[in-house]
């Protein structure tokens, strides 16, 4: 038995960074997938419902509401009381929201499944969208696990595995309705999510410092006894305390900033939507236009494990600056250049710009928030997520509005957006790159 074993087994302590990694990247695989809740099934809804751009737009991003309203909170609370409460009561949302659709497409569909549902639908698509705030709460409890030099690699390869989810729903989905319809397909989604969920309420435990804290040890005693076991980062207070502290920072506002574009208006919004922009604009089949949209989220999310190291190395601002750069570079060819072969080369190259993008705004937390990492990626992932709110319904206002032809112009949105984070990006570098001293440098080591 190694010192630190001794250590853990003398303070009744258990786990390992590893098994920290995987169950948070397990139960965020599984909550992240809700971001596609109705995009995988986006055009068959559009058929039975009849849906205007935007109202159609507005039920995809239902999910993404509580998303944005609950990585706040939840992302925080991680600082008070570890991740593993505020998973689980985010998986428990989920399952009931996913289960009330299941109930109402067993009672409605085919022949009363129409747009008197919609809101209900909203309704049950905001309660599992709670799934996709698992993020804030991960992310910060995969934080806690690792030194601070292992940061990159770790949220790196949480968020990059993690966000596969949805690639897999969006290809996956399809083909289930394709052979069960779309009653049994949803009712097999409801299945993975409560066997995921069952697994990490049996194996996933809190970092040590919050094992310790609910032994009854002092924050004092618990930090030095998590210190011997290679916990170097810790919460400065309470879910608050944590909140006030990070919006005190203004490169908190920064990167939520950066975030709202790369990630939430830019790589879950284009999750939800590329499944209806392949069918209807390109004309492919469901199962295609899931393929092919699962092959961005998955290649999008994936490219996050090595980016995350990359900015470990180089930086998180410099790679900011040149994946920003590159997702302008994505939607402008996804606005002038309208066939199949220009649209898949620019889905990838936005793919790439959002992954390289969403990895380095997360090396930057630790590194400029570190007194309350919980607070900052609540704020940063919350508000950030939130904006898919505004990019689905500005994308489909563009159908509305062009027709046919907006599906492919509505990409100009990224091409303005990128190139300002370009601007913030550089600034953040080369203007406001230090970290401020904290008043509690104890929250740091």
């Amino acid at each position: 038995m190694t010192e630190a074993e001794h250590l853990a087994d003398e303070h009744g302590v258990t786990g390992t960074p590893k098994r920290g990694l995987i169950m948070s990247t397990l139960v965020f695989y599984a909550g992240l997938t809700t971001i596609v809740f109705y995009g995988a099934a986006g055009p068959v809804l559009e058929e039975h419902l009849a849906l205007a751009g935007v109202l159609h737009g507005l039920l995809l991003g239902s999910p993404h509401l509580s998303k944005a309203i609950l990585r706040i909170p939840f992302g925080a609370w991680v600082d008070e009381v570890g991740g593993r409460k505020p998973l689980l009561i985010l998986m428990a949302s989920t399952i009931i929201g996913t289960a009330g659709l299941v109930i109402t497409l067993f009672l409605t569909y085919p022949e009363d499944f129409n747009m008197s549902l919609y809101p209900i639908l909203v309704f049950f698509g905001f309660l599992a969208g709670a799934g996709g705030a698992t993020f804030s709460a991960g992310i910060t409890q995969t934080s806690y696990w690792y030194p601070s030099d292992k940061q990159g690699f770790a949220l790196g390869a949480f968020a990059g595995v993690g966000n596969i989810g949805p690639g897999m729903v969006v290809y996956v989905l399809p083909v289930l309705i394709g052979i069960w319809g779309l009653t049994m397909a949803y009712s097999t989604w409801l299945v993975f999510l409560l066997v995921v969920t069952a697994i990490y309420a049996v194996y996933a435990v809190d970092p040590y410092y919050f094992q310790l804290r609910k032994k009854g040890k002092t924050p004092e005693e618990s930090q030095e006894i998590a210190d011997e076991l290679g916990q170097d980062i810790f919460p400065s207070g309470g879910t608050w305390d944590s909140l006030r502290t990070s919006a005190r920072n203004r490169r908190t506002w920064v990167l939520v900033f950066l975030y709202t574009v790369s990630f939430g208006g830019g790589f879950t919004s284009l999750s939800a939507w590329f499944p209806t922009y392949w069918a209807e604009f390109h004309e492919l089949t469901l199962t295609t236009a899931g393929l092919l949209a699962g092959i961005f989220i998955v290649y999008g999310s994936l490219i996050r494990v090595p980016a995350g190291s990359v900015s470990d190395r180089f930086g998180g601002e410099l790679v900011a600056i040149i994946s920003f750069g590159v997702m302008a570079l994505g939607g402008a060819i996804m606005t002038f250049f309208t066939g199949f072969w220009p649209a898949i080369l620019g889905m990838m190259v936005l793919g790439t710009g959002m992954g390289f993008a969403n990895a380095a705004v997360f090396e930057l937390v630790p590194k400029f928030v570190p007194e309350a990492v919980g607070g900052a990626s609540g704020w940063i992932s919350g508000i950030g997520g939130g904006g898919t709110l505004v990019i689905l319904p500005l994308m489909g206002l563009f159908v509305d509005v062009y027709g046919h032809i907006g599906y492919a112009r509505g990409f100009a949105v990224f091409i303005v957006l990128s190139g300002l984070c370009v601007i913030v990006a550089a600034a953040l570098k080369w203007l406001i790159s230090e970290p401020e001293e904290t008043a509690d440098e104890g929250a740091l080591h």
